[in-house]
């Protein structure tokens, strides 16, 4: 009988240098999460199985485990920061914008909301007494999987703001017939917004320590009464979480509080999970770049003063917002047809004929033996002189029978936004105290700890929606310059509506007007 292999454990590789002699030089100690490609082939080859069998990728199980109750050290290996309650894992859903969600519980009894995760707004807000919201239930964004609607007149511990409120923006529209807050969003993409009544609640954390200590942070978000355009069909239907740099918002609440520093990270997985962290200031090693603060409307804006396309470059000045609400990236020229002409210039494949159904302009058909693609190095050269590495600037479409891919930039009008594409591989550290963006190459599993994630909870349906095994286009899994091409759909079917929900996702900006 096959020995059973504990959920709670990792895999811990040791490594040795050894000297002339025998001497050994350097011991190593790698970290490898329990659900990777590693760890299953290790524990296989010793016929070792996991409780429950392996959670296979893109299912609800897999991602319920990931997200259930996996919380790792701080990343900083300073003072514990904070993270949600049900886990500081974040998942990118193609189905849902390309965006990273995260689950977050609020309210006294909670209520768990899978909310979008923007740097490019301000505002938490959730569905709540709904007027016009997403279906609460909705076989397009997921198996079985059911949204959330939170009411004030429900949670025990909550409590409506007021207009005489500091954090009442809109005190003008207030009315001595209703003396609550009112709110009301509009977002970059078209006819999307968001309006109700500004609350205050209990938002449930978890310190990021062997302790696991749970905190109950009193917080301001909104009521989402209405919702409008994308937030209906494509987008955020369970939420959106905003990380600005206004008062409002939930990294400024947490520090004006004095239960976080000033500061924020999150992780970007190339295969999708992500980590976020309260509290992180990021490490030593990081490369950095000041903000450009803009005191009336602080926003994560950088300035970027040269482009790398592989073995050419160029001085650039143009200023970027750093958007994880923004899908792909925005670039105005003169920089886009820098940066895309580079590109063409020294892609060997064979590009595509325009087709008004793709919104890229760059596009290239794959070599039809070919498994992998060579593609330049891509790098924005920062204000201070770092390089921020872009190590999978293209997305894949499937068209008929075969994958085009595109270099995953629109060209804009005039607005310059650093989109979640770009991040991928990536470390982000927004630290507010110090006004400056940090980043490095990261495996976002690292620092991990071994506590024990439950394969196949209770409800998991309802913890996150499965990315469809069908759904294309789809992000490329990449290691440097080369990139792994899958293999070509049996069937076109469904090659039209990809084109159109993409035409839809290269709109979806939740960057606030």
């Amino acid at each position: 009988m096959a020995a059973a292999f504990s959920s709670s454990s990792i895999l811990l590789v040791f490594f040795f240098l050894i000297c002339g002699g025998g001497t050994v030089a350097a011991l190593g100690l790698s970290f490898h999460h329990r659900f990777s490609d590693l760890v299953r082939r290790w524990a296989e080859s010793r016929a070792k199985n996991l409780p429950g069998g392996w959670p296979e990728k893109d299912t609800v199980e897999y991602y319920a485990a990931l997200a259930g109750h996996d919380r790792g050290q701080a990343l900083s290996g300073a003072a514990p920061a904070l993270t949600f309650s049900d886990g500081n894992a974040t998942l990118q859903i193609s189905s849902l914008g390309f965006l990273h969600y995260a689950m977050v519980s609020v309210g006294t009894p909670s209520l768990t909301f899978m909310v979008a995760l923007d740097t490019g707004s301000d505002l938490f807000w959730v569905p709540c007494d709904c007027s016009s919201c997403a279906p609460a239930t909705s076989g397009s964004f997921g198996n079985d999987f059911e949204f959330s609607i939170y009411s004030p007149n429900m949670s025990l511990t909550s409590q409506r703001v007021l207009c005489n409120s500091s954090l009442c923006e809109l005190q003008r529209e207030c009315t001595v017939a209703t003396r609550h807050c009112p709110y009301k969003i509009a977002y970059v993409s078209a006819d999307t917004s968001s309006s109700g009544i500004l609350v205050e609640d209990v938002l449930y954390l978890t310190a990021e320590d062997p302790r696991l200590e749970v905190v109950e942070a009193r917080i301001v978000f909104g009521c989402g009464q209405v919702q409008t355009g994308s937030f209906l069909d494509v987008a955020a239907p369970d939420g959106l979480f905003g990380l600005g740099m206004e008062k409002i918002s939930v990294p400024s609440i947490l520090s004006s509080r004095g239960l976080t520093s000033d500061s924020f990270s999150m992780c970007f997985g190339r295969d999708g999970v992500g980590r976020i962290s309260f509290g992180d200031n990021g490490s030593s090693d990081q490369e950095e770049t000041p903000f450009n603060l803009n005191h009336l409307h602080p926003t994560y804006n950088i300035s970027i003063t040269g482009v790398s396309v592989g073995s050419s470059s160029i001085d650039a000045d143009f200023s970027s917002l750093f958007d994880t609400g923004t899908s792909f990236t925005y670039l105005a020229d003169p920089a886009y047809t820098y940066l895309s002409e580079s590109f063409n210039a020294q892609v060997q494949d064979r590009r595509q004929i325009p087709d008004s159904r793709i919104p890229f302009e760059y596009c290239y058909h794959k070599s039809s033996n070919a498994t992998k693609i060579q593609i330049p190095d891509l790098s924005l050269i920062t204000k201070g002189g770092s390089h921020f590495p872009v190590s999978e600037p293209v997305i894949v479409i499937s068209i008929q029978h075969e994958y085009v891919y595109c270099l995953g930039i629109v060209k804009s009008s005039k607005l310059n936004i650093i989109g979640q594409n770009f991040m991928t591989g990536l470390r982000i550290v927004f630290d507010r105290e110090r006004n400056i963006l940090g980043w490095k190459r990261f495996n976002c599993y690292e620092s991990e700890d071994s506590n024990p994630l439950p394969v196949n909870p209770k409800n998991s349906s309802a913890l996150s929606p499965p990315v469809p095994k069908n759904y294309t286009p789809e992000a490329m899994k990449g290691n440097g310059t080369q990139v792994t091409v899958p293999t070509p759909p049996l069937s076109h079917s469904s090659h039209l509506d990809s084109m159109s929900r993409i035409l839809i996702l290269l709109l979806l900006s939740l960057t606030i007007l």
